[in-house]
């Protein structure tokens, strides 16, 4: 593969794109993966002469009419933009349009499992490069539930780290407000957060991370929650009550105890300050599911 090639392919998906051609246009799409797969120095030829803005503007292109008909060429474009990252420059603002985003929650809601793993793990590139484009995101009709979805019925682990990526980056932004954070909580999300913590009762002998192998979504998961609890401005504090309610102080101590991030470290302790306030008044837990549990608090 050649520099001429690349150059040859991105004109004529370009072309594909003015015609409306979704066909010929996936085809190329396609062409493109089969090359990354092939090689390393494949997929750098392929990202130093542009193909990756080329992917990109054409998924916007392709968005902007109807999408029941360009469904298998938004696929194949997305599927092959998730070999080619870190996103960056011209391919993020064709992403971040509001058709291309328009698009992505589409997909979201879908029941295909491949598509919502790819689409979350594109739309976790564009969120996190711009908080701009978080209030964008949160005008589409359905974004956030597409979001908890992903969490409370979960792919895979590199999908679900995505999702909580993309709403931690929602609850943080200024901009957004408060609007998602209560939408979060009356959701559900803070018994969902906390199932992704360590496991209590293995986790005495144990000390296993969410899903065993990732760590990150444990981190996203306390800078959520964090953030849930802090920013809860309601009379009857329901992030409060939920937390307690689920085990979260115990959950959260036991963390603290097993070891964590520095940053995480300070979070929990936070955490456990807040909670510690209103646990005569909400906490519900069984004491037997933690007797062996150290408690300073």
């Amino acid at each position: 593969m050649s520099s001429v090639e690349v150059l040859e392919i991105n004109s004529k998906i370009t072309a594909a794109c003015k015609s409306e051609d979704q066909t010929g246009g996936r085809d190329l799409v396609a062409k493109i993966k089969k090359w990354i797969k092939e090689s390393e120095r494949n997929k750098r030829c392929i990202v130093d002469y542009g193909a990756v803005s080329v992917l990109a503007a054409a998924f916007e292109s392709f968005s902007k009419t109807c999408l029941d008909e360009h469904v298998s060429v938004l696929e194949e474009i997305l599927s092959t933009l998730t070999l080619l990252f870190p996103l960056a420059g011209e391919a993020l603002t064709y992403l971040g349009s509001a058709s291309s985003m328009h698009c992505m929650v589409w997909f979201l809601k879908s029941g295909d499992l491949s598509r919502r793993r790819n689409t979350v793990l594109v739309l976790r590139e564009v969120i996190s490069s711009d908080h701009r484009r978080v209030n964008m995101f949160l005008e589409i009709e359905g974004a956030i539930e597409s979001l908890y979805t992903l969490i409370k019925e979960p792919i895979c682990p590199t999908a679900t780290e995505a999702s909580f990526v993309v709403v931690y980056h929602m609850i943080t932004s200024a901009s957004a407000a408060d609007k998602p954070i209560q939408k979060f909580v009356d959701m559900g999300l803070v018994s969902l957060l906390l199932e992704t913590l360590v496991d209590a009762q293995r986790s005495l002998c144990e000390k296993p991370w969410v899903f065993s192998t990732d760590f990150a979504a444990t981190e996203f998961s306390v800078s959520i929650l964090w953030k849930l609890c802090k920013n809860e401005k309601r009379e009857e504090k329901t992030a409060f009550v939920e937390a307690l309610q689920v085990g979260a102080f115990q959950k959260l101590l036991l963390l603290l105890q097993v070891g964590c991030a520095d940053k995480t470290k300070g979070q929990v302790t936070e955490l456990l300050k807040l909670l510690n306030l209103h646990r005569a008044r909400w906490e519900c837990i069984d004491s037997m599911d933690f007797k062996s549990l150290k408690r300073p608090f």
